[in-house]
């Protein structure tokens, strides 16, 4: 996608654009799945969905395979699920070529040749082929949990930056607060976590965020009074 944008003024547009699109997406998948397990009147789909699930061990691969060949056909079930398949491997192939580059830059390391790309990218192939022989539920879960702290972290970043920029930081540390207690409370509750109960990860979280915010205003303050005196003198 970045290849087709000619200008940063249009990253608003495509990336809120593509968030859009994949909960629309995500939506008719959802109503699709519990209508096509609903009982005889249309009722329970939910909880008749989460039957079938569990019967087939939670393969979401399988609930696409038969709604697809069920309301579609051969032709149209081959077609949605070649779309399916598609994008996770433009995904995996955008998530190779972003770290390799990402590693080449941190070492300053010349990608021109495609022999110096190899030289990352083969390392990258077989942590990635590691990764197919571990099961991938327990992969999806440490993935979940690692993309929200990560945007905890762009939020608390977006913060300093609107302190730096001398505006009000409470549109982003506001959400980054609450996005930490939520992070830290799930991998101290959760099985691929600590596994501790959640009347220790509820108040833990919720203290851990009230510590970070605290070090956040103390530093912002810091800053503040640091811009306030720079620009008196200047």
């Amino acid at each position: 996608m970045a290849r087709c944008v000619t200008s940063e003024k249009q990253g608003r547009r495509i990336f809120y654009g593509a968030m859009v699109a994949e909960g629309i997406v995500a939506l008719i998948w959802a109503a699709a799945a519990m209508s096509f397990f609903a009982g005889p009147h249309g009722t329970d789909g939910v909880a008749k969905l989460n039957e079938a699930m569990v019967a087939n061990n939670n393969n979401a691969a399988w609930a696409v395979n038969t709604i697809c060949n069920s309301l579609l056909g051969k032709v149209g079930g081959a077609l949605a699920i070649l779309g399916v398949v598609a994008c996770p491997i433009t995904s995996g192939d955008t998530a190779f070529r972003s770290a390799r580059l990402t590693i080449a830059d941190s070492i300053k390391y010349n990608q021109e040749k495609i022999k110096n790309r190899l030289v990352i990218s083969i390392p990258l192939f077989v942590v990635g082929f590691i990764l197919t022989k571990i099961d991938f539920n327990v992969i999806w879960r440490y993935f979940g949990w690692s993309n929200q702290a990560l945007a905890t972290v762009v939020l608390w970043a977006s913060a300093m930056y609107l302190v730096y920029s001398k505006k009000s930081h409470w549109i982003a540390s506001l959400p980054a607060t609450f996005m930490t207690a939520v992070s830290i409370s799930y991998i101290i509750v959760a099985p691929e976590g600590f596994k501790m109960s959640t009347a220790v990860g509820y108040p833990m979280g919720i203290i851990g965020a009230i510590v970070i915010l605290g070090i956040f205003l103390f530093k912002a303050k810091e800053k503040t009074e640091s811009l306030g005196t720079s620009s008196k003198a200047v």
